[in-house]
Protein backbone atom coordinates (compact mmCIF):
# COMPACT_ATOMS: atom_id res chain seq x y z
CA UNK A 1 0.00 0.00 0.00
CA UNK A 2 1.24 3.62 -0.55
CA UNK A 3 1.16 4.86 3.35
CA UNK A 4 0.80 8.73 2.50
CA UNK A 5 0.65 11.46 4.96
CA UNK A 6 -1.22 15.08 3.76
CA UNK A 7 -1.52 17.78 6.49
CA UNK A 8 -2.59 21.10 5.99
CA UNK A 9 -0.63 23.34 8.21
CA UNK A 10 -2.62 26.47 9.30
CA UNK A 11 -1.96 26.62 13.36
CA UNK A 12 0.59 25.56 15.82
CA UNK A 13 -1.11 22.28 16.29
CA UNK A 14 -0.46 20.44 13.20
CA UNK A 15 3.40 20.97 13.52
CA UNK A 16 2.85 17.79 16.15
CA UNK A 17 0.95 16.09 13.71
CA UNK A 18 3.84 16.09 11.16
CA UNK A 19 6.39 15.34 13.45
CA UNK A 20 4.26 12.62 14.44
CA UNK A 21 4.03 11.65 10.59
CA UNK A 22 7.46 11.73 10.13
CA UNK A 23 8.12 9.47 12.81
CA UNK A 24 5.67 6.90 11.53
CA UNK A 25 6.86 7.19 8.09
CA UNK A 26 10.49 6.66 9.34
CA UNK A 27 9.52 3.53 11.09
CA UNK A 28 7.98 2.19 7.96
CA UNK A 29 10.69 3.25 5.83
CA UNK A 30 12.97 0.98 8.60
CA UNK A 31 15.38 3.97 9.32
CA UNK A 32 17.11 3.65 13.02
CA UNK A 33 16.08 6.35 15.39
CA UNK A 34 18.73 8.50 15.13
CA UNK A 35 17.42 9.28 11.00
CA UNK A 36 13.75 8.83 12.78
CA UNK A 37 14.83 11.83 14.28
CA UNK A 38 16.15 13.76 11.56
CA UNK A 39 13.43 13.04 9.81
CA UNK A 40 11.05 14.68 12.68
CA UNK A 41 13.58 17.66 13.01
CA UNK A 42 13.82 18.54 9.37
CA UNK A 43 9.85 18.13 9.27
CA UNK A 44 9.02 20.55 12.27
CA UNK A 45 11.32 23.18 10.93
CA UNK A 46 9.85 22.61 7.39
CA UNK A 47 6.13 22.67 9.21
CA UNK A 48 6.95 25.47 11.51
CA UNK A 49 8.40 27.84 8.58
CA UNK A 50 5.31 27.16 6.72
CA UNK A 51 3.17 29.05 9.59
CA UNK A 52 5.89 31.89 10.36
CA UNK A 53 6.62 32.43 6.54
CA UNK A 54 3.86 31.77 4.68
CA UNK A 55 0.76 32.12 6.48
CA UNK A 56 0.56 28.56 6.44
CA UNK A 57 0.51 25.83 4.02
CA UNK A 58 0.88 22.24 3.37
CA UNK A 59 2.90 19.08 4.25
CA UNK A 60 2.93 15.89 2.13
CA UNK A 61 5.09 13.08 3.61
CA UNK A 62 5.51 9.54 2.37
CA UNK A 63 7.98 7.32 1.30
CA UNK A 64 10.30 6.95 -2.18
CA UNK A 65 12.06 3.87 -3.21
CA UNK A 66 16.15 4.89 -4.33
CA UNK A 67 16.19 3.65 -7.94
CA UNK A 68 19.30 1.43 -7.66
CA UNK A 69 19.52 -2.55 -8.72
CA UNK A 70 21.14 -3.24 -6.14
CA UNK A 71 18.66 -1.97 -2.96
CA UNK A 72 14.71 -1.54 -2.49
CA UNK A 73 15.55 0.49 0.74
CA UNK A 74 13.39 3.34 1.19
CA UNK A 75 13.52 6.80 2.05
CA UNK A 76 10.83 9.34 4.32
CA UNK A 77 10.34 12.42 1.68
CA UNK A 78 9.19 15.20 3.33
CA UNK A 79 7.49 17.86 0.77
CA UNK A 80 6.31 21.58 1.88
CA UNK A 81 3.68 22.98 -0.33
CA UNK A 82 2.45 27.28 0.23
CA UNK A 83 1.07 30.12 -1.35
CA UNK A 84 3.55 32.45 1.01
CA UNK A 85 5.14 35.45 -0.52
CA UNK A 86 8.61 33.30 -1.51
CA UNK A 87 11.50 33.82 0.39
CA UNK A 88 13.53 37.27 -0.94
CA UNK A 89 16.87 35.81 -0.76
CA UNK A 90 17.30 31.87 -0.95
CA UNK A 91 20.86 31.97 -0.60
CA UNK A 92 20.49 33.81 2.46
CA UNK A 93 18.14 31.79 3.56
CA UNK A 94 20.31 28.68 3.36
CA UNK A 95 23.54 29.93 5.53
CA UNK A 96 23.99 28.76 8.60
CA UNK A 97 22.79 31.45 11.49
CA UNK A 98 19.63 32.57 9.52
CA UNK A 99 16.53 33.00 10.66
CA UNK A 100 13.54 35.65 10.69
CA UNK A 101 11.24 33.65 13.52
CA UNK A 102 12.21 33.69 17.46
CA UNK A 103 9.46 30.69 17.19
CA UNK A 104 12.10 29.00 14.82
CA UNK A 105 14.23 25.46 16.28
CA UNK A 106 17.09 27.07 15.58
CA UNK A 107 17.83 24.55 12.96
CA UNK A 108 16.81 26.45 9.48
CA UNK A 109 16.86 25.59 5.85
CA UNK A 110 20.71 25.27 6.10
CA UNK A 111 20.72 22.79 8.64
CA UNK A 112 17.86 20.70 6.87
CA UNK A 113 19.97 20.71 4.05
CA UNK A 114 23.04 19.36 5.89
CA UNK A 115 21.57 16.77 7.83
CA UNK A 116 19.08 15.35 4.97
CA UNK A 117 20.04 12.82 2.78
CA UNK A 118 18.78 14.91 -0.63
CA UNK A 119 17.08 18.32 -0.04
CA UNK A 120 16.33 21.24 -2.44
CA UNK A 121 13.33 24.34 -2.31
CA UNK A 122 12.19 26.37 -5.36
CA UNK A 123 10.91 29.85 -4.43
CA UNK A 124 9.07 32.61 -6.53
CA UNK A 125 6.78 35.30 -5.63
CA UNK A 126 3.67 32.55 -6.09
CA UNK A 127 5.14 30.60 -3.12
CA UNK A 128 7.42 27.95 -2.23
CA UNK A 129 8.09 24.25 -2.50
CA UNK A 130 10.59 22.22 -0.33
CA UNK A 131 11.17 19.05 -0.60
CA UNK A 132 13.62 16.85 1.68
CA UNK A 133 14.31 12.75 1.85
CA UNK A 134 15.68 10.98 4.39
CA UNK A 135 17.56 7.82 4.43
CA UNK A 136 19.79 5.49 6.23
CA UNK A 137 22.78 6.90 4.05
CA UNK A 138 22.89 10.93 4.86
CA UNK A 139 24.91 13.30 2.61
CA UNK A 140 24.74 11.01 -0.69
CA UNK A 141 22.88 13.93 -2.61
CA UNK A 142 22.94 17.48 -0.81
CA UNK A 143 20.65 19.23 -3.63
CA UNK A 144 19.35 18.80 -7.17
CA UNK A 145 22.30 21.91 -7.97
CA UNK A 146 25.23 18.97 -7.33
CA UNK A 147 23.08 16.02 -9.80
CA UNK A 148 24.57 14.53 -12.32
CA UNK A 149 22.49 12.55 -15.48
CA UNK A 150 18.95 11.87 -15.16
CA UNK A 151 16.90 11.23 -12.63
CA UNK A 152 13.19 11.05 -11.00
CA UNK A 153 10.89 12.31 -8.42
CA UNK A 154 7.52 12.76 -7.83
CA UNK A 155 4.69 13.44 -5.09
CA UNK A 156 1.61 11.34 -4.68
CA UNK A 157 -1.35 12.64 -2.95
CA UNK A 158 -4.51 10.39 -1.54
CA UNK A 159 -7.97 11.89 -2.03
CA UNK A 160 -9.37 13.81 0.94
CA UNK A 161 -6.11 13.32 3.23
CA UNK A 162 -7.09 9.46 3.10
CA UNK A 163 -3.99 7.24 4.82
CA UNK A 164 -3.88 5.09 1.10
CA UNK A 165 -3.46 6.79 -2.05
CA UNK A 166 -4.76 4.59 -5.17
CA UNK A 167 -1.87 6.08 -7.19
CA UNK A 168 1.59 4.88 -7.06
CA UNK A 169 4.72 6.14 -8.99
CA UNK A 170 8.13 4.30 -9.17
CA UNK A 171 11.84 4.71 -10.66
CA UNK A 172 14.26 1.94 -11.45
CA UNK A 173 17.46 1.47 -12.97
CA UNK A 174 18.93 -1.58 -14.49
CA UNK A 175 22.03 -1.55 -16.50
CA UNK A 176 21.91 1.80 -18.69
CA UNK A 177 18.17 1.79 -18.34
CA UNK A 178 15.90 4.01 -16.16
CA UNK A 179 12.80 3.26 -15.90
CA UNK A 180 9.59 5.83 -14.29
CA UNK A 181 6.26 4.03 -14.10
CA UNK A 182 3.01 5.72 -13.07
CA UNK A 183 0.01 3.82 -12.14
CA UNK A 184 -3.13 4.91 -11.15
CA UNK A 185 -5.62 2.27 -9.66
CA UNK A 186 -9.21 2.19 -9.83
CA UNK A 187 -11.28 4.11 -8.30
CA UNK A 188 -9.22 5.40 -4.91
CA UNK A 189 -9.28 3.81 -1.46
CA UNK A 190 -7.46 0.32 -0.14
CA UNK A 191 -8.76 -1.63 -2.80
CA UNK A 192 -7.04 0.60 -5.94
CA UNK A 193 -3.54 1.47 -3.85
CA UNK A 194 -3.42 -2.71 -3.69
CA UNK A 195 -3.47 -2.95 -7.65
CA UNK A 196 -0.87 0.18 -8.09
CA UNK A 197 1.68 -0.97 -5.38
CA UNK A 198 0.68 -4.07 -7.54
CA UNK A 199 2.25 -2.56 -10.47
CA UNK A 200 5.22 -1.01 -8.25
CA UNK A 201 6.27 -4.67 -7.70
CA UNK A 202 6.19 -6.07 -10.65
CA UNK A 203 7.96 -3.22 -12.33
CA UNK A 204 10.85 -4.23 -9.42
CA UNK A 205 10.48 -7.80 -11.59
CA UNK A 206 10.23 -6.42 -15.33
CA UNK A 207 12.86 -3.13 -15.20
CA UNK A 208 15.48 -4.88 -17.53
CA UNK A 209 12.29 -5.46 -20.26
CA UNK A 210 11.39 -3.09 -22.93
CA UNK A 211 8.16 -0.78 -22.05
CA UNK A 212 5.45 -2.61 -23.53
CA UNK A 213 6.55 -5.68 -22.52
CA UNK A 214 6.70 -4.21 -18.99
CA UNK A 215 2.89 -3.27 -19.20
CA UNK A 216 2.17 -7.00 -20.44
CA UNK A 217 3.28 -8.34 -17.40
CA UNK A 218 1.97 -6.25 -15.02
CA UNK A 219 -1.84 -7.20 -17.19
CA UNK A 220 -0.83 -10.57 -15.53
CA UNK A 221 0.34 -9.55 -11.93
CA UNK A 222 -2.55 -7.29 -11.55
CA UNK A 223 -5.45 -9.27 -12.67
CA UNK A 224 -6.03 -10.38 -9.17
CA UNK A 225 -6.60 -6.96 -8.42
CA UNK A 226 -9.54 -4.28 -9.88
CA UNK A 227 -6.85 -2.96 -12.45
CA UNK A 228 -4.98 0.32 -13.37
CA UNK A 229 -3.91 2.91 -15.85
CA UNK A 230 -0.61 2.31 -16.13
CA UNK A 231 2.30 4.68 -18.34
CA UNK A 232 5.83 3.51 -18.63
CA UNK A 233 8.92 5.33 -19.57
CA UNK A 234 12.27 4.26 -20.10
CA UNK A 235 14.78 6.07 -20.79
CA UNK A 236 18.09 4.58 -22.27
CA UNK A 237 21.19 6.12 -21.25
CA UNK A 238 23.85 5.05 -23.74
CA UNK A 239 21.30 5.94 -27.20
CA UNK A 240 19.73 8.79 -25.09
CA UNK A 241 16.49 7.75 -26.89
CA UNK A 242 13.40 7.70 -24.36
CA UNK A 243 10.52 5.29 -25.06
CA UNK A 244 7.05 5.24 -23.81
CA UNK A 245 3.88 3.25 -23.66
CA UNK A 246 0.81 3.79 -21.56
CA UNK A 247 -2.61 1.95 -21.11
CA UNK A 248 -5.41 4.07 -19.99
CA UNK A 249 -5.62 7.81 -18.69
CA UNK A 250 -1.96 8.72 -17.35
CA UNK A 251 -1.35 11.72 -19.09
CA UNK A 252 2.45 12.48 -20.08
CA UNK A 253 4.57 15.26 -21.39
CA UNK A 254 7.40 15.83 -22.90
CA UNK A 255 9.96 18.76 -22.75
CA UNK A 256 12.79 19.23 -25.36
CA UNK A 257 13.98 22.03 -27.41
CA UNK A 258 11.61 24.82 -25.71
CA UNK A 259 8.50 23.20 -26.32
CA UNK A 260 6.23 20.57 -24.67
CA UNK A 261 4.95 17.33 -26.47
CA UNK A 262 1.85 15.23 -25.43
CA UNK A 263 2.82 11.33 -25.43
CA UNK A 264 -0.50 9.42 -25.55
CA UNK A 265 -1.56 6.42 -24.17
CA UNK A 266 -4.07 3.65 -25.27
CA UNK A 267 -7.04 3.16 -24.37
CA UNK A 268 -7.52 0.28 -21.76
CA UNK A 269 -7.32 -1.42 -18.18
CA UNK A 270 -4.15 -3.05 -17.02
CA UNK A 271 -5.76 -5.94 -15.50
CA UNK A 272 -9.07 -6.08 -17.12
CA UNK A 273 -9.27 -4.76 -20.63
CA UNK A 274 -5.57 -4.93 -22.10
CA UNK A 275 -5.07 -3.72 -26.26
CA UNK A 276 -4.44 -5.96 -28.63
CA UNK A 277 -1.14 -3.61 -29.22
CA UNK A 278 0.64 -1.42 -27.39
CA UNK A 279 1.57 1.46 -29.21
CA UNK A 280 4.95 2.74 -28.05
CA UNK A 281 6.68 6.09 -28.90
CA UNK A 282 10.24 6.90 -29.31
CA UNK A 283 11.83 10.39 -28.89
CA UNK A 284 15.44 11.77 -28.57
CA UNK A 285 16.85 12.51 -24.84
CA UNK A 286 18.41 15.64 -25.51
CA UNK A 287 20.04 17.66 -22.48
CA UNK A 288 17.34 19.77 -20.49
CA UNK A 289 15.06 17.37 -21.76
CA UNK A 290 11.97 16.35 -18.88
CA UNK A 291 9.13 14.16 -18.88
CA UNK A 292 5.94 14.47 -16.75
CA UNK A 293 3.39 11.84 -16.11
CA UNK A 294 0.81 12.10 -13.84
CA UNK A 295 -2.99 10.85 -12.68
CA UNK A 296 -6.09 12.35 -13.77
CA UNK A 297 -6.21 13.52 -10.38
CA UNK A 298 -4.38 16.59 -12.04
CA UNK A 299 -7.10 18.68 -13.88
CA UNK A 300 -7.02 18.02 -17.65
CA UNK A 301 -5.80 21.87 -18.87
CA UNK A 302 -3.28 21.64 -16.39
CA UNK A 303 -0.27 24.55 -17.87
CA UNK A 304 3.34 23.52 -18.02
CA UNK A 305 5.67 25.28 -16.29
CA UNK A 306 7.14 28.71 -18.19
CA UNK A 307 10.00 29.27 -15.27
CA UNK A 308 13.54 27.72 -16.66
CA UNK A 309 15.10 28.29 -13.20
CA UNK A 310 11.96 25.63 -11.69
CA UNK A 311 13.28 23.08 -14.58
CA UNK A 312 16.79 23.35 -13.08
CA UNK A 313 15.43 22.08 -9.80
CA UNK A 314 15.22 18.62 -7.89
CA UNK A 315 12.19 16.21 -9.63
CA UNK A 316 10.50 15.80 -6.77
CA UNK A 317 10.58 19.76 -6.21
CA UNK A 318 8.86 20.24 -9.65
CA UNK A 319 6.47 17.55 -9.28
CA UNK A 320 5.06 18.89 -6.21
CA UNK A 321 5.14 22.82 -7.60
CA UNK A 322 2.66 21.39 -10.87
CA UNK A 323 0.63 19.96 -8.28
CA UNK A 324 0.36 22.85 -6.42
CA UNK A 325 -0.25 25.51 -9.46
CA UNK A 326 -2.40 22.94 -11.36
CA UNK A 327 -5.44 23.16 -8.08
CA UNK A 328 -7.36 25.68 -7.02
CA UNK A 329 -10.95 26.31 -5.02
CA UNK A 330 -12.34 26.71 -7.98
CA UNK A 331 -11.44 23.31 -9.32
CA UNK A 332 -11.56 20.84 -6.10
CA UNK A 333 -9.52 17.76 -6.42
CA UNK A 334 -11.83 14.66 -7.19
CA UNK A 335 -9.09 11.87 -7.13
CA UNK A 336 -5.85 10.78 -5.82
CA UNK A 337 -3.31 12.63 -7.45
CA UNK A 338 0.33 11.53 -8.16
CA UNK A 339 2.99 13.31 -11.10
CA UNK A 340 6.06 11.86 -11.41
CA UNK A 341 8.95 13.81 -13.17
CA UNK A 342 12.27 12.58 -15.16
CA UNK A 343 14.81 15.23 -15.74
CA UNK A 344 18.20 15.73 -17.56
CA UNK A 345 20.96 18.21 -16.42
CA UNK A 346 20.20 21.07 -17.36
CA UNK A 347 22.11 22.37 -20.32
CA UNK A 348 22.55 25.94 -19.25
CA UNK A 349 23.66 24.14 -15.41
CA UNK A 350 26.16 25.96 -13.58
CA UNK A 351 28.35 24.96 -10.40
Amino acid sequence: MTRVWDIPVHDSTRVRDVRVAAEAAGLLAGLDPHRTAVAALVATELATNLLKHAGGGRMVIGLVDRPREETRSAAVQLTALDHGPGIHDVNAAMRDGYTTSEASLGAGLSTCLRISSAFDLHSTHRGTVAVARIDQEPGTTRSAKGRQGPTAGGINVPLGQAEDSGDAWSCIRSQARLTVMLADGLGHGAKAAHASSAAVDELRRAAHLQPAEILRQMHSALRPTRGAAVAVAQLDTDSSELTFAGVGNIGARLYASGSWEHLVSHPGIVGAQFPATVPVQRRSWQQGSLLVLHSDGLPSRWVPPDDPDLLTHDPAVVAATILRDANSPASPVRDDTSVAVLTSEPADRHP
